[in-house]
């Protein structure tokens, strides 16, 4: 069995506020010669998904596995690298494979570096969330356009200085990406809500009725453990951040006003599991039409960000 160690150094130019060290490692690699090897020790991709394992069967063909060391630490583990409709597409499982990390202990900032690191310019990211309102039932969808943050003691920025930015939040999620969104999910005829305030707590709890019912009352949609700081750090680096909310319970809170059962992880694991295959479905469609190049502000504003 040989091994190969690929040493790739962040270029500095494009991001002064750090120098990120990436170590792959990718193993087997006694049977590949030439082009093949050459295919193999190919880890660049230009789209990233951060979700759950029901996600690995998008790949078309080989996967390959490689372990990623960034300045921030490891990503929650291995990322896989595969091709979907000629595209390169690099999956991290936010939780870890066997959902060993729990949501304040996920490692935001080393995901992120490590898929930027890669050449990812576009992030999608799934993720579970309980309903606010009564509308928004289990099983829909929300392409979310705004966040609350109600987490603590999360490292949240990649600007701990000597560099210093403020992003500009007011819109965190990419306006181009969340109008494909959209529109895949219109044609493929999918419950779809085209936006909502997602807030994020700290977990791994539930949240107790009155928070719930105080979070309803603010008028927010949906309540999530792993939105923020991932959003937030991916307009750091200039990469544009799609959300898909999948519904998989109602809150406390609308329990409380409307006579629903409160939610249980039983449940949301069972509705998650059922909304796997049009979450699939969904996001394989925005890839099929994804750009090369978003017309969006996202790039611009991480650079307007920076004043050292």
């Amino acid at each position: 069995m040989a091994y190969i160690l690929i040493l790739m150094r962040y270029n500095a130019s494009d991001h002064s506020h750090s120098r990120m060290k990436i170590n792959i490692y990718l193993g087997e690699l006694a049977a590949y010669h030439g082009e093949d090897f050459m295919n193999m020790t190919d880890a660049k991709a230009t789209i990233g998904i951060i979700g759950g394992s029901g996600l690995y069967e998008f790949f078309e063909g080989d996967v390959n596995e490689i372990s990623v060391e960034t300045e921030y630490g490891h990503p929650s583990d291995k990322i896989s690298v595969g091709q979907m409709f000629g595209k390169q597409i690099s999956f991290v499982p936010r939780h870890g494979k066997k959902h060993s990390l729990p949501p304040h202990k996920i490692p935001y900032t080393a995901n992120i570096a490590a898929l930027h690191s890669l050449g990812v310019k576009q992030i999608i990211s799934p993720c579970a969330v309980g309903s606010l309102k009564s509308e928004i039932e289990p099983g829909h969808f929300v392409i979310c356009d705004q966040f609350v943050d109600r987490t603590y003691g999360r490292a949240q920025t990649f600007f701990d200085g000597p560099s210093v930015a403020h992003i500009e939040t007011a819109d965190p999620y990419c306006a181009e990406l969340r109008r494909l969104a959209i529109d895949s999910a219109s044609r493929l005829g999918l419950k779809a809500h085209p936006k909502g305030t997602v807030v994020v707590v700290q977990g791994p709890r539930f949240s107790s009725t009155a928070e719930s019912l105080w979070f309803s009352r603010m008028g927010w949609d949906l309540v999530n453990m792993t939105q923020y700081p991932e959003v937030a750090l991916a307009a750091e680096l200039g990469i544009c951040y799609l959300n898909i909310s999948v519904v998989t319970d109602y809150d406390v809170g609308v329990y409380a006003k409307h006579g629903i059962a409160p939610v249980s992880i039983d449940q949301v694991m069972a509705i998650f599991k059922q909304s796997t295959e049009k979450l699939k479905t969904l996001i394989s469609e925005i890839i099929q039409n994804v750009p090369s190049g978003c017309a969006c502000e996202c790039k611009q504003r991480a650079e307007r960000a920076k004043i050292t």
